[in-house]
């Protein structure tokens, strides 16, 4: 028996929709692929910088992912100066590949990291509570002990996309789209060659 074709197939609507329900989720199950999508910025060579992080939060009205970072790391004094992001996931259940592009903010000392901060757990506090940042050489691969309760490190990065491309892999024909959102939140979405 052949399932019947999903709706996002073949409707632009309704794919930006799954979309978004595949962020969210991302963000409600840990066992989800988008949970850990890989973030790329510019770093100060002008190369391209790329992790996997924590998907924290999404809220879909504004288009904004949110990730927790140490505020010492590259990719916080990356996006100082230069804010543009590329993320990118891949659920291989779905067969789906997202792509977004966009914003990056770095949140440090407000109420927004104020608010993430109080909601971590004492494990994601951790990795924040050592003297040195993140990348820097140590004589063994454990971490130093910790020096404070991290606070003083962490900070959330908001990323606000005005871009999404959804790539969706099907035996029956691929499905490529592209969305778009101008500077006032117009959208635009368009069907692509995959």
């Amino acid at each position: 028996m052949t399932r019947p074709r999903p709706g996002f197939a073949d409707d632009l609507d309704e794919t930006l929709a799954e979309a978004f329900r595949l962020l969210a989720r991302g963000v409600a199950d840990r066992r989800s692929p988008i949970h850990t999508p890989s973030l790329a910025s510019i770093g100060p060579d002008g190369a391209p910088r790329i992790r996997t992080l924590v998907l924290r939060g999404f809220d879909a009205p504004t288009r904004t992912l949110r990730v927790h970072s140490d505020r010492r790391s590259g990719k916080a004094m990356e996006i100082a100066a230069d804010p543009r992001v590329a993320v990118h996931a891949y659920d291989a259940g779905a067969q789906v590949q997202l792509r977004l592009g966009g914003t990056a903010t770095l949140h440090a000392e407000d109420a927004i990291a104020d608010a993430a901060w109080a909601t971590s757990t004492d494990n994601a506090r951790l990795v924040y509570t050592t003297a040195l940042p993140p990348g820097a050489a140590i004589p063994t691969p454990t971490l130093p002990s910790a020096l404070s309760d991290g606070r003083e490190h962490f900070a959330v990065l908001v990323l606000r996309f005005d871009a999404l491309e959804w790539l969706w892999l099907c035996a029956d024909g691929h499905r490529r789209a592209r969305f778009g959102w101008d500077s006032a939140g117009q959208a635009s979405a368009e069907w692509c060659v995959p």
